[in-house]
């Protein structure tokens, strides 16, 4: 169960944390409606769960154990410093940002959607008309499964 929906970047979303393990998520939330492995010799395995009546996707990365490394959410109770994100318009979205110490972001175009990054913060916004449709944020993880410290 999700007992929040606050995006706290760097730290996670509720109580689910960046670095939890996989059987911790899964024993917390359940099993997910839909799962994505991506696994390449070169790159760190990867997992991604959907959780999609609960509005969220959970992306695992790692080695030799694999860890929350990225978080998505388009559920409408999603806050970001303490204010309501998804369906927020984009100029609202970016001035929260700005009261929150990041000035910096790009801007990019895609397929009628707007994708708005925050890198210092590891947070993207995505847009579809002129609102925030969803908020991806993320850490970086080493292949041992740590959470690397920004």
């Amino acid at each position: 169960m999700i007992s929040s929906y606050e995006i706290i970047p760097q730290k996670g979303l509720g109580d689910l944390a960046f670095g939890m393990d996989m059987e911790k998520v899964v024993s917390d939330l359940g099993e997910p409606e839909e799962v994505d492995n991506f696994e390449s010799e070169e790159e760190m395995n990867a997992v991604l769960l959907y959780y999609w009546e609960k509005g969220v996707s959970i992306f695992f990365e790692g080695h030799t154990r694999q860890v929350v490394a990225g978080m998505e959410t388009d559920h409408p109770d999603a806050t970001l410093y303490g204010k309501k994100i998804i369906g927020m318009p984009q100029k609202e979205a970016i001035a929260l940002m700005k009261a929150n110490g990041a000035e910096e972001f790009d801007e990019e175009q895609e397929d009628g959607e707007t994708r708005l990054s925050f890198e210092e913060q590891m947070i993207d916004f995505y847009i579809r008309d002129g609102k925030v449709a969803f908020v991806n944020w993320d850490v970086i993880v080493d292949s041992d499964g740590n959470v690397a410290v920004l």
